[in-house]
């Protein structure tokens, strides 16, 4: 079971759209998949309409037990293969900005029950808030990789800065937590200031700079807007950035399948590029 946390430190990057067009890959390529909504404005939820459910994230929070899990989860409108764990406006409150390890291990604690499925997922995407309180720590504690998302602008590069930062922090709680990379939303390839930002990146961050950038196209919103997966909308922009996920999703499932290993406290060059050509 492949397990990423989807996540920036800054809103309004496309943090959601990113999830959601790898499940849209996903469903497309036969993945079976699990989409954890733990942002309280539970956008993913919504795209992904499952039907009403007697538990959500805030529950499975609470209380990580089989039987919360199976309130929780319903399959999603997009069709067989993409299932939900529903977020919840109310999962806020659990947002503490310095919760203890009990806390932060109760995800962890209800994903090793999922493993036990006769047919576990095969990809587990957490959908994060933009905040590092308990939401974002205990994706992060839950997740084998940490997929960072981010715009080509300059706020948006010092969020990725920070939310790289966050990981490396989180490796104290999970000694599997590994970067998977960053994804560049929203390029406007004839724009200089994005090609300046994406050279920044590459600067920062070297090979974790995923090579599939996501183009800025009027079909992701469309599609979102009829909650419906990308790869279904079937304009000439939704097919460009479908490939981009296409593409961004086999690139996720192979780095994923390289060996667990414990990492050290600081990345260097070789253990970078180790993480991204695996």
């Amino acid at each position: 079971m492949h397990t990423v946390a989807v996540l920036s430190l800054k809103g309004g990057v496309g943090k959601t759209t990113v999830a959601l067009g790898l499940a849209s890959a996903a469903l497309r390529r036969g993945v079976r998949t699990l989409v954890i909504d733990l942002d309280p404005q539970c956008n993913a939820t919504s795209t992904l309409e499952p039907d009403d459910t007697e538990a959500s994230i805030y529950d499975v929070l609470q209380d990580p037990s089989r039987d919360t899990l199976d309130n929780a989860i319903a399959p999603s409108a997009w069709g067989d293969g993409v299932d939900v764990l529903a977020g919840s406006e109310d999962a806020e409150s659990l947002n503490h900005p310095d919760p203890g390890e009990t806390r932060l291990g109760r995800l962890r604690e209800a994903l090793r029950l999922l493993q036990d499925d006769e047919d576990p997922y095969q990809l587990v995407l957490l959908d994060c808030p933009p905040s590092l309180g308990q939401l974002t720590r205990s994706a992060l504690v839950a997740a084998d990789r940490a997929l960072l998302v981010t715009e080509p602008t300059m706020f948006a590069v010092a969020g990725v800065q920070r939310a790289f930062e966050a990981v490396q922090a989180e490796r104290e709680h999970n000694e599997h937590l590994q970067p998977l990379g960053v994804v560049v939303n929203r390029v406007r390839p004839r724009s200089h200031e994005h090609q300046f930002r994406i050279d920044e990146l590459r600067d920062i961050f070297g090979p974790l700079v995923m090579p599939v950038a996501l183009p800025d196209r009027l079909a992701v919103q469309q599609a979102q807007g009829a909650c419906m997966p990308i790869h279904e909308w079937g304009t000439p922009g939704a097919r460009e950035v479908a490939l981009a996920f296409n593409l961004l999703l086999a690139r996720v499932l192979r780095i994923s399948r390289s060996r667990r290993r414990a990492v050290h406290h600081d990345f260097d060059d070789e253990e970078i590029e180790e993480a991204v050509d695996a």
